[in-house]
C-alpha cells in the first residue's frame, strides 16, 4: 500500500453486536481472526515520534513494513501518508532496520479480523486492554458512511493510537510502558475511565 490511511477508531468492549450487523449488511470476511505481533522503531532521540512519524514492523498472515506520516484529524477520521509492503522475512526486516540505526521502542500484540463492506474495512481488534473497531477507506465521507451502518458514534472516536492509549494505561495501572501483551493484562482489564475512551454505541 501506498498512499493515505484514512480511518476512524472506536471503542467496542462487545463486538456481538458489531458482528451482527455485519452479517446483516452481507460484509465480506477477507481475513479471519489472526494473531499479530507488531515492533515500532524510532531512533535513540525518538526522532519519528517528535515528528508524529511511524516506522512499524508486522507479522500477521506475512511480514510487514509500514511507514506512518503525521496524523490530521476532522470530524472523527484521522489521515495520513502510508506506505506499507510485504517482506519476506520478519527476523530479516528486523536485524536490517536495526542496522540502520533505529531500536525497537514498542512490542504489541493483538487479534484481528477485517471485513469489506461499501469499500471500506472494518477491522475487529481484540487488544490486551479492550476491544476496538476500526474502519478504513478511500475518502472521509466513506468512513463515516460506515461507521452511521455500523451505528458507531463518530463524536466517541478514538482520537489516539493504541500505542499511546497503552501509555495511558500504563501510567493509571502502573504497568512498564515498553511492552503490551495479553499475558500484561491477564488478571485485570482497565476500565473506561483508565483508558479514557466512551463506548462508540
Amino acid at each position: 500500500m501506498n498512499g493515505q490511511e484514512i480511518e476512524a477508531k472506536f471503542y467496542a468492549p462487545n463486538f456481538r453486536k458489531i458482528k451482527a450487523q455485519l452479517t446483516a449488511l452481507n460484509a465480506t470476511l477477507i481475513q479471519p481472526r489472526t494473531h499479530e505481533i507488531n515492533l515500532r522503531f524510532d531512533t535513540f532521540k525518538r526522532e519519528l515520534r517528535k515528528q508524529g512519524k511511524v516506522l512499524r514492523l508486522r507479522q500477521d498472515q506475512s511480514a510487514k513494513l509500514t511507514f506512518k506520516g503525521p496524523s490530521q484529524s476532522a470530524q472523527g477520521v484521522a489521515s495520513r501518508q502510508e506506505i506499507e509492503f510485504e517482506i519476506a522475512d520478519f527476523a530479516a526486516g528486523q536485524k536490517l532496520i536495526e542496522a540502520l540505526g533505529f531500536e525497537v521502542v514498542f512490542f504489541y500484540e493483538k487479534h484481528r479480523a477485517i471485513y469489506e463492506l461499501n469499500n471500506t474495512q472494518i477491522m475487529l481488534d481484540e487488544m490486551p486492554y479492550g476491544n476496538f473497531v476500526e474502519i478504513e477507506g478511500r475518502s472521509l465521507k466513506s468512513v463515516q458512511k460506515t461507521a452511521r451502518l455500523l451505528e458507531l458514534d463518530l463524536s466517541k472516536a478514538v482520537k489516539v493510537s493504541y500505542h499511546a492509549l497503552f501509555e495511558r494505561v500504563a501510567s493509571a495501572m502502573k504497568l512498564n510502558a515498553d511492552a503490551l501483551s495479553f499475558k500484561t493484562f491477564k488478571r485485570r482489564k482497565p476500565t473506561e475511565k483508565e483508558l479514557g475512551v466512551e463506548k462508540a454505541y
